[in-house]
């Protein structure tokens, strides 16, 4: 009787979390964009606010 190991099954790794926003991303291109704008405006205004403010 020859008993011999299984051999090892290539199991695939679960897609990252980056692989899986970048390809969210592409699939929803126009939201990425405005909600990318909408963050760059955000953050510069925050950041004119502070200016002002500490003038």
């Amino acid at each position: 009787m020859n008993i011999e190991p299984d051999s090892p099954t290539p199991v695939t790794p679960a897609p990252s979390y980056v692989k899986l926003a970048m390809r969210n991303m592409v699939k929803k291109r126009g939201t990425s964009i405005f909600h990318f704008l909408l963050t760059s405006v955000g953050l510069i205004a925050v950041l004119v606010a502070l200016a002002v403010v500490f003038r």
